[in-house]
């Protein structure tokens, strides 16, 4: 018999040759086909079977098909239900003492029913085990053989490739042959079922209850299968699955398997007329609340929102949209392995009702966590304590858990649905600041950037011009107000100011209509100090526009504004000595705000002599002494070279007001490609005049 391991290594390391998985196939059935009752083990076969089912199915041959089935019959189905012969030997042994005993149930019951992978005993027999191996790829063989199946010959028989449409009973009542694959749906029905019933039983040992749960998950996953494939299945599975149901309300531990039966009411539950309302309810509402701590089921129930989404009906996605709080409760505790399929189920997640409570949430996660750390030490402990960092002390913290002067920020924070409410968490982000050293709360915190990324891909989809302020509006808000985790900040920041740019870019009117906002956030010092990359990008925004080409309500009046605005604050950062209260500013914010001063002014002529004045003693830079220890000489050097540019700039108001504020029509190719145009005569005039500037610069 050939070596099972060896040969299944060898076909995946040699990738697709496919005479040669063709060959083992051929071996394999052979063996199937000829084997006595007394001959060889067919156990170390199975794995190689279906490694060749798994690796080239459409190698499969009709006869073999049908072999196959009929084998898959024999060992789910006729078992023995006695146990097997202990190996035993010696002098003292006696025919007495190796008599074996009778199958027995998880709860000790003798068996009266045939033999399934959850009969127990002291020794199993050769058959018992097939009958264990079968059940163990028999999902997998139904959906490869099935009508959707690849590994299906195009000679078979198409009455048993489609699935009968009358019921299987109703052709055995008119005496027809069940075709061979029609044969193992009923028998794999009926294993199912008796499953199902074996789960009931109380197990005697953990193991038991463990293997009862993993079986409950495999049979339904089965059910579903044969559903689809034979309709007829589905009336006939409808009663011992609502049974189930009910059972799976009451039995903890068994919530894994609420998965499988939500998927297959999805399937089936217009077919059948029913209301499934209870099993999404509490796959979206009651397991992310309560077990949010188990990675594998949390894994599970992202991973079902993120396959089916396309197949709810609107009523399910609109629960769906709306339970996004408590989704984000297994994205907060399992941040890293969830992270890539939140980014793919965001598309359905975000929605315009939702969304500024959403992006709340998102800047929030790591708070959220840390809120999970002490909900889950506040509570009675399950029996599977999650990890956490041990290192923390939490009396202090559990008293103000249960305080009622945080409670309403907690609950909150671990809302279960959407309220459509936002609330300020500050309190809570000094309250709980200790525990952003704890690993899980760093991590997440990690993961937050790449969220962020993935919400605003969404939402732009989406979003109306009222929803593109608000959320412009919220950036603005919270780039000032996240939680202090190391290094969170800085990643945060970045992807705000991004993200701020892009609105302003889908929506240029917005520095207009968020004028006030933007005027107080651009006349404080503070503002450089704690966000000075969001700071730079709304400068930049206000220079590109905050112009009539962009929004006829453009007044000079408000470009002055900003103007004095910008010009003062220019005037403090660069004109004083740095200290407590007044910090260095990067050198890259004072060429932006140069810059944009120079934009507001080629709109505005009448500031051109005082920007002018200004940029001329931005030339001396460095020279004197209030500022010659502030910054470089690089950072100096660069900063006199962007104001003498600028300046240039201004003598021909012109050609500045054509290069720094350019219509549509300039961003046409042609003017790049065309050297007779305006811009390239424009680029090589300023080019000339910068040059002559720059000769004159002292030493």
């Amino acid at each position: 018999m050939l070596d099972p391991c060896a040969s299944a290594d060898h076909m995946a390391e040699s990738g697709d040759r496919r005479e040669e998985v063709r060959s083992v196939g051929r071996h394999v059935f052979t063996v199937l086909e000829s084997r006595q009752p007394e001959g060889p083990s067919l156990r170390p076969l199975l794995p190689v079977l279906s490694k060749v089912m798994g690796l080239a199915p459409e190698t499969l041959q009709e006869d073999q098909t049908t072999l196959l089935n009929k084998r898959l019959v024999d060992w789910l189905r006729y078992a023995r239900i006695q146990q097997g012969i202990p190996h035993s030997g010696g002098f003292f042994s006696t025919p007495r003492a190796r008599q074996p005993g009778p199958i027995t149930e998880v709860d000790g019951a003798v068996a009266s029913d045939f033999f399934t992978v959850l009969s127990t005993g002291q020794h199993f027999t050769e058959d018992q085990w097939l009958n264990m191996q079968a059940f163990s790829m028999l999902q997998a063989w139904l959906l490869l053989s099935g009508p959707e199946g690849p590994g299906i010959p195009d000679t078979e028989d198409k009455s048993e490739l489609e699935g009968s449409t009358l019921s299987v009973l109703s052709a055995a009542s008119a005496g027809r042959q069940l075709l061979p694959q029609e044969r193992l749906r009923e028998v794999a029905f009926e294993y199912c079922k008796r499953l199902i019933e074996q789960s009931n039983r109380r197990a005697l040992r953990k193991g038991d209850s463990d293997l009862q749960k993993a079986c409950l998950v495999e049979a339904v996953r089965v059910l579903d299968v044969l559903c689809r494939q034979d309709p007829s299945f589905l009336y006939r599975s409808l009663s011992c699955l609502k049974a189930l149901r009910g059972q799976l309300g009451q039995d903890p531990g068994s919530e894994r398997a609420l998965l499988p039966l939500a998927q297959f009411f999805l399937n089936h539950g217009a077919a059948a007329a029913v209301d499934s309302e209870a099993i999404y309810q509490d796959l979206f509402t009651r397991l992310p609340s309560e077990l949010f701590y188990r990675p594998v089921l949390a894994f599970e129930v992202v991973r079902f929102c993120r396959d089916n989404f396309p197949l709810f009906d609107l009523h399910l996605l609109g629960l769906l949209k709306l339970s996004f709080p408590n989704l984000f409760k297994l994205l907060a505790w399992n941040s890293p392995p969830l992270t890539a399929e939140f980014v793919a189920l965001f598309p359905a997640l975000v929605d315009a009702g939702t969304a500024v409570e959403m992006l709340h949430s998102l800047l929030d996660l790591p708070c959220l966590t840390a809120a999970l750390d002490l909900h889950l030490r506040s509570s009675q402990m399950p029996s599977e304590r999650p990890l956490w960092d041990t290192s923390l002390r939490t009396p202090g913290f559990l008293e103000a858990f249960r305080d009622p002067q945080f409670q309403p920020l907690f609950q909150h924070l671990l809302r279960t649905k959407a309220s459509g409410s936002t609330e300020r968490l500050v309190p809570l982000y000094q309250l709980l600041q200790p525990m952003t050293s704890c690993a899980r709360v760093a991590q997440c915190a990690q993961a937050v950037p790449t969220l962020l990324q993935a919400f605003f891909s969404s939402v732009t989809q989406v979003a109306s011009g009222s929803l593109t302020n608000q959320l412009a509006l919220l950036v603005l808000e919270r780039s000032s107000a996240l939680y202090q985790v190391p290094q969170y900040q800085a990643h945060v920041h970045r992807v705000l100011s991004s993200q701020f740019l892009a609105l302003c870019k889908q929506k240029p009117s917005l520095v207009l209509e968020l004028a006030r906002e933007l005027l107080e956030l651009v006349g404080s010092v503070s503002s450089i100090q704690s966000r000075a990359g969001m700071f730079t990008c709304v400068v930049w925004a206000i220079g590109e526009y905050l112009s009539v080409t962009y929004d006829r309500r453009c007044t000079v009046e408000l470009i002055n504004k900003f103007f004095e605005a910008l010009e003062a604050l220019l005037f403090e950062v660069t004109q004083s000595r740095p200290s407590a209260d007044l910090p260095r500013c990067p050198p890259q914010v004072v060429t932006v705000l140069m810059t944009t001063l120079t934009k507001l002014a080629s709109r505005s002529q009448d500031l051109i002599p005082r920007v002018s004045l200004f940029l001329s003693k931005m030339r001396t830079l460095g020279q004197n002494a209030a500022t010659s220890s502030v910054y470089s000489e690089e950072d100096a050097e660069a900063i006199r070279t962007r104001a003498t540019e600028l300046r240039s700039l201004l003598r021909m108001p012109s050609v500045a007001q054509f290069v720094l504020s350019p219509s549509a029509e300039v961003c046409r190719p042609r003017y790049h490609r065309d050297t007779n145009t305006a811009l390239p005569l424009a680029l090589r005039t300023v080019s000339r005049l910068v040059e002559r500037e720059a000769s004159l610069l002292p030493g």
